[in-house]
């Protein structure tokens, strides 16, 4: 077998790996992972993948020739959205599934146990990652149950709307991260005069200082220097406090885990999404809670959505997000078929269309039960969705803010991705890849193809890998120290 063809109703099929003329029937060389026309497919007529329309052909394309950027074009398709018609739910788990986390006062479980500096602007970066780089190893030793202490420091904070979304979505990262379960303590840092204070979030959500959680301005202080002796003087303390915390054996149903993929290819919607997919329906089965994400990239399979949404007002809240993306990118002058990056076309994506196809596949089969917006906190239980760009950084962050544990990467290219409070495992799409980028691959689903594993079986080695990495083990991520440069909270709105 040298293609895959993933529905009767297609008219391309996949190569598995590059096809010389005659191959096949390739009537022009095809690309590993790109895709060949099955049939004649007439100028103007819809080129179908997965039984959808992922564009339409931009010329009479010839069976066996090469089906890419240069004879397919992108089209908005215009669908009848139907809601509540596809409801599956998750048969009844056939055991209960437990790890070991720390459960926290909130009820909530955490998978790490992290003390996060969270900066309220840019102005206070420097201070948080000084504070934090003083807690090395050697010094952490004595806490041995504290997982680290991490600088989340970002770009923004200042010269923004101090209303609107862009204000609001960073107010939500900053709460988010501060009550996430896997942060057992946490030092704020401000400059004291930006648009963000300190002092209005602390208001709006309801947060109490207290020996877990501090605060501190560089211009109340005194300066830079003293800011970070203050700093690391305050963690000081925290580190006896956190470090009480024990594992302690928790129901899966605690688990939260952000579905996410980057660096996407061909192999990305047909082995790794697909495989994660069951991997979620087994983890919904528990009472879990799977988080799929990148607005832009599902994207031309939103209508696959709406049917799984439990009633009508869900569906219509994703359809919301849909049309927020469409005037945001129009007003930016800008096409949601920005996406698929250079990267992914060289992979075999071509559409947006495409991509969103195979992404949300990530998702698996059971009802969608809520959506939410950026960094807005989860809370049904269940295969939901959280509106964020595409950009894996401010995507995850989102995720993260939004209560997500753990973090599920799918990758065909290759991504050094790692997420920090919440470890970040990455499912490889294709062996070639696997091999090749093995010290950061955690699960190669590339087996599907190459050693005919199928879909449910590497879901089920994915499934139960969220349940090591949440009673402690560590990923490939982890291991190689990834995570302190991935918060990014997503900038909404007009720098001024």
């Amino acid at each position: 077998m040298l293609t895959v063809r993933l529905s009767e109703h297609d008219n391309v099929v996949t190569a598995i790996r590059a096809l010389q003329v005659g191959e096949d029937g390739a009537t022009t060389p095809i690309p590993r992972g790109h895709k060949m026309a099955a049939e004649p497919i007439a100028a103007g007529a819809p080129v179908r993948k997965y039984a959808q329309i992922i564009g339409y052909a931009a010329e009479d394309i010839p069976a066996g020739a090469h089906v890419h950027t240069h004879n397919l074009a992108f089209r908005a398709v215009d669908t009848d959205y139907t809601f509540a018609t596809n409801l599956r739910p998750a048969p009844p788990a056939q055991t209960r599934d437990t790890f070991m986390g720390y459960r926290r006062a909130s009820g909530r479980v955490g998978t790490r146990n992290h003390i996060a500096v969270i900066t309220s602007v840019n102005c206070s970066a420097t201070a948080a990652h000084k504070i934090a780089e003083h807690f090395t190893p050697h010094r952490l030793a004595a806490f041995p149950n504290v997982d680290g202490v991490t600088a989340f420091a970002h770009g923004t904070g200042c010269g923004m709307a101090g209303s609107g979304e862009g204000f609001e979505a960073l107010q939500r990262v900053m709460w988010g991260y501060a009550r996430n379960p896997n942060v057992g303590g946490v030092l704020m840092a401000g400059l004291g005069c930006e648009t963000m204070q300190i002092d209005w979030l602390i208001e709006a959500y309801g947060l109490t200082p207290g020996p877990l959680f501090q605060h501190m301005n560089i211009q109340d202080v005194g300066g830079l220097r003293k800011t970070v002796e203050l700093g690391i003087a305050k963690i000081d303390a925290m580190l006896p406090l956190v470090n009480q915390a024990r594992r302690e054996e928790c129901p899966a149903s605690e688990l939260m885990v952000a579905l996410q993929c980057g660096g996407s290819d061909a192999w990305s919607g047909i082995t790794a999404n697909p495989a994660v997919g069951h991997a979620c329906d087994l983890l919904v089965a528990q009472g879990g809670t799977g988080v799929l994400a990148e607005t832009p990239e599902i994207y031309g399979a939103e209508h696959l959505l709406t049917a799984r949404a439990i009633d009508r007002a869900t569906g219509e809240r994703l359809l919301d997000r849909i049309r927020w993306w469409e005037d945001y990118t129009a007003r930016n002058g800008g096409s949601m078929d920005n996406n698929p990056s250079p990267g992914n076309k060289k992979g075999g994506l071509t559409t947006i269309l495409e991509k969103s196809l195979g992404a949300a596949a990530k998702g698996g089969t059971t009802p969608l039960t809520g959506v939410y917006k950026y960094a807005e906190p989860v809370t049904a239980k269940g295969f939901t969705f959280m509106d964020s760009p595409g950009y894996d950084p401010a995507s995850v962050t989102g995720q993260i803010a939004s209560g997500c544990n753990l973090v599920c990467f799918t990758t065909g290219r290759g991504s050094a991705f790692g997420a920090k409070p919440s470890p970040s495992m990455k499912v490889a799409t294709n062996t070639e890849m696997y091999r090749r980028l093995s010290d950061d691959m955690d699960v190669n689903a590339g087996a599907i193809l190459s050693d005919g594993r199928s879909v449910e079986e590497v879901g089920r080695e994915i499934y139960a890998m969220w349940l090591r990495v949440a009673s402690g083990e560590a990923t490939k991520s982890e291991a190689q120290g990834l995570g302190d440069h991935e918060f990014v909270p997503w900038q909404i709105g007009a720098v001024m």
